[in-house]
């Protein structure tokens, strides 16, 4: 019957396509005037490709513009136009090279100095009120940041970025860790003007890469060797492995965030694959600037839901009804509507910090990041075990556990199930890292935060990439993925310079900026903190040599990384009372 049914939709949807779209298109030219030619030149000589998108009638009044800066061509009409239908101009502008732009294509290296330049060129035209406002996700997110690098054009009003990407901080590396994903993004956006689906979609293809790869351990940067194209943009990341100043001018750096003064609302999710680019950006702006007007929302979402409508569910998690708000078409035209218009700000913004409680259905609303907490959960690891489960102390201990990993076995990997997909599962892998296991909660408690994370160990290497997982054990058994933590020993003081380990010498990992999250943790449920090394065909393998690690390969294996973790490790989470 399932079946029959799929195919019933699947016979209706077809032939009625060609009809539905036509009628969208015709229904568009009744009510808007598109402008889907402009190209303007920026001071370099390189062109830029614009779309203006006006809601027919009362053509002459001025107003203000809503751009958003994209390098995804072809895929932001329909947002342009939901400005225009909500008393706006959309208006569209595409990285350089991109839609009839002849100029080559440029991701992420020129949006510091073009989208100023259009910015600019809104305010300069007759249909403008000399306000525009800027909203957008991901990469659309990252070019708001990029256009107020050198200085915040007058024009420019305020900014909306949501799962906001900040390039050399958690793209197309996360703590300094490069991730594969990023290789097959570069042909997506660079193999023409618009946008390559069918690469994109070749599933087979990436997926007999990573595993290719992984298996015969070839150097990571071989990987285009592998796939037999040419990929320049990741043979330009290869060339900077820490936040150089190839990175850092792409973004305001240090004290470029003091000159922002702009009302910003940042967007995020507690499942968003860029949180921590959106969470810099929000802590840089904040360490810098004085007294910024700069509201964080953020709730159970993840890269997409953070960036449009919530559905009931995420990653089979059923969300409270409180967190399904409409982001994409009511939010954040309220928030327009509020700093261009003067009237009401949000209902949801009750403080600067304004955070969904996962399992309260209700919203928590604090003035900062520190104040969503007022205590702490430290557990500290121990070599005490009870079948696969070694035990969280309340207090350090002198004991000794160890971990090996041999890089040469390409049978099996670890540290596969860091990512949150699904959030909650009924078992995880207890033979992959090291499992640790709390004593059970003696009262519901939030957490509240970023959990901290203070390692000390010895390897017999110079360098190691691990992560952290930290888990709600539910009293009914269910293992509920509450945050993570993945990066690179070498650069846990500073993600500028590699300061390498010496080998069988105790040292101490600090981290302060895992996944931010906020939930309520039941009596009764249990922490549990999995540490591992990270060796699997979705990121670079870290051999330990101390060579730049997009240059070492399986002949780099030859000794299997012993690490010792003493009972000074421990785990903080931030909870609220």
């Amino acid at each position: 019957m399932d079946l029959v049914k799929k195919y019933f939709l699947k016979s209706v949807f077809s032939s009625t396509r060609a009809i539905y779209f036509e009628e969208i298109k015709q229904d568009h030219k009744r009510r808007y005037v598109v402008n889907d030619s402009i190209v303007i030149p920026m001071k370099d000589g390189a062109e830029v490709s614009m779309v203006v998108v006006k809601r027919k009638g009362n053509s002459t009044a001025k107003k203000s513009a809503i751009l958003v800066s994209s390098i995804y061509a072809g895929t932001n009409e329909a947002s342009a136009m939901l400005s225009a239908s909500k008393g706006y101009i959309g208006v569209i502008a595409n990285t350089r090279g991109k839609r009839l732009s002849k100029s080559d294509i440029k991701p992420l290296e020129y949006e510091h100095t073009d989208v100023y330049e259009v910015i600019d060129w809104i305010s300069k035209q007759s249909w403008s009120n000399q306000k525009v406002a800027m909203f957008g996700g991901s990469y659309n997110g990252f070019t708001q940041w990029a256009s107020m690098k050198h200085k915040v054009h007058p024009a420019l009003k305020t900014i909306v970025p949501m799962v906001a990407i900040a390039p050399g901080i958690d793209y197309p590396m996360e703590n300094n860790i490069l991730h594969n994903y990023s290789y097959s993004w570069n042909f997506y956006v660079t193999n023409n003007k618009f946008l390559d689906f069918e690469a994109s979609n070749d599933f087979k293809r990436w997926n007999s890469l990573k595993n290719t790869w992984y298996k015969t351990g070839v150097a990571f940067n071989k990987l285009d060797s592998l796939d037999g194209r040419v990929n320049t943009l990741w043979n330009t990341y290869m060339q900077h492995p820490s936040y150089d100043d190839f990175w850092k001018k792409m973004i305001p750096y240090q004290q470029e965030f003091a000159k922002i003064d702009i009302p910003i609302l940042t967007i995020t999710g507690y499942y968003d694959d860029s949180q921590r680019g959106a969470i810099y950006y929000y802590n840089e702006h904040h360490k810098y600037a004085k007294n910024p007007n700069h509201y964080l929302l953020v709730g159970p979402y993840d890269h997409w839901a953070a960036q449009t409508k919530p559905e009931e569910s995420l990653r089979n998690y059923k969300l409270d009804k409180a967190a399904l708000i409409n982001i994409e078409e009511e939010l954040i035209y309220q928030w327009f509507d509020y700093i261009l218009n003067g009237k009401a700000k949000p209902s949801i913004l009750k403080d600067k910090v304004n955070f969904q409680v996962m399992g309260t259905n209700t919203w928590m609303h604090k003035p900062s990041l520190s104040a969503m907490t007022n205590d702490t959960l430290t557990f500290h690891l121990s070599a005490d075990k009870t079948n696969d489960f070694y035990a969280l102390k309340s207090k350090a201990n002198n004991l000794e556990i160890q971990m090996s990993v041999d890089f040469k076995d390409r049978k099996s990997m670890t540290n596969t199930e860091y990512y949150p997909w699904p959030l909650e599962r009924d078992q995880i892998n207890l033979k992959d890292g090291l499992i640790f296991k709390s004593e059970a909660l003696k009262e519901d408690v939030i957490i509240n935060g970023s959990f901290l994370g203070n390692l000390e160990f010895s390897i017999n290497k110079k360098d190691v990439d691990y992560s952290v997982i930290v888990y709600e054990l539910t009293p009914e058994g269910n293992y509920f993925h509450l945050s993570y933590y993945i990066g690179r020993a070498s650069y846990a003081k500073d993600r500028e310079q590699r300061n390498l380990l010496i080998p069988n010498q105790k040292t101490k990992v600090s981290f302060d900026n895992s996944k931010l999250i906020s939930k309520k943790l039941e009596k009764g449920s249990r922490i549990v903190v999995v540490v591992n090394v990270n060796k699997n065909n979705n990121a670079q393998i870290n051999y330990g040599t101390g060579k730049d690690v997009n240059k070492e390969s399986i002949k780099d294996a030859e000794i299997p990384l012993e690490i010792i973790f003493t009972g000074n490790s421990s785990i903080s989470l931030p909870i609220w009372n």
